[in-house]
């Protein structure tokens, strides 16, 4: 697993354009080396924030995006449509503006759909999509995402791991159902941490002075049970992409040298 690496930037909002159009580059590199890339949403404002920044980029034309499979790393279990799902958020913000292939947009399961309220159900038809996804080239039961981004909430929690919970704990499967969430919904779907550490690239995004204590604990040696943040990994990068209030409690030994 890849050491984590830091960007800091001077406010939200120009981590989100930076991030957009780092993003851009990411999938346009991967297509041309692969034919195809394969990208990891998150919710929350900073994950939102990034999508609408991206939207509105005028390079977000130099991506193919017929050719990008987008998956998602958690997903509030709540009927179809509504307005706390990531993938309804996601949709506003930049999917239902760009001419995606719906086959390959990939949404977890809702809490109305084919599995009903079985969470987990829902959760084993959603690993078993990622492994009917996975060539023979992963050598594993998940895709190898060319970008896996997460936010960090003030908890350290990334998807919906939280600390010390069941799910952060889970080293086998690659999908689970959560129960009992500290922040509502308390009923989610979650990639676990291996099937994150399948990815190239991992990106945590962190913004506002309430993410402050969370950045600091995770990228100073805290277990990944207690600071879930700290567990999520890349194969070849991990990077964290901070504002400046997000970083203001981290070690002067941590900060990077040259940020944006």
């Amino acid at each position: 697993m890849s050491a984590p690496q830091l960007v800091v930037h001077r406010d939200k909002e120009l981590m989100a354009q930076a991030a957009a159009a780092r993003l851009i580059t990411r999938i346009v590199d991967a297509q041309s080396a692969r034919g195809s890339a394969s990208v990891v949403l998150t919710g929350g404002r900073n994950g939102n924030g990034l999508l609408a920044a991206l939207g509105s980029a005028p390079a977000r034309d130099a991506i193919d995006w017929s050719r990008l499979d987008l998956w998602w790393g958690d997903e509030r279990f709540l009927p179809e449509g509504d307005p706390e799902r990531n993938v309804t958020q996601a949709r506003a913000a930049l999917l239902d503006r760009v001419p995606l292939d719906p086959a390959r947009v990939h949404a977890m399961p809702a809490s109305d759909g084919p599995y009903g309220n079985d969470v987990e159900a829902a959760a084993e038809a959603y690993a078993a999509e990622l492994a009917a996804a996975a060539g023979p080239e992963n050598h594993g039961p998940v895709p190898v995402f060319d970008v896996l981004m997460l936010g960090v909430g003030p908890d350290t929690h990334v998807a919906s791991l939280f600390p010390e919970l069941p799910a952060v704990r889970e080293t086998e499967r690659t999908v689970v159902g959560v129960h009992g969430a500290p922040k509502p919904p308390p009923t989610r779907i979650t990639l676990t941490l291996p099937a994150i550490r399948a990815a190239r690239e991992v990106w945590l995004l962190a913004a506002g002075e309430d993410k402050a204590k969370a950045a600091a604990m995770a990228l100073s040696g805290a277990g990944e049970i207690q600071a879930p943040a700290a567990g999520a990994r890349g194969r070849s990068r991990t990077l964290w992409l901070l504002d400046a209030a997000a970083a203001s409690e981290l070690p002067r030994a941590l900060y990077p040298p040259a940020s944006v």
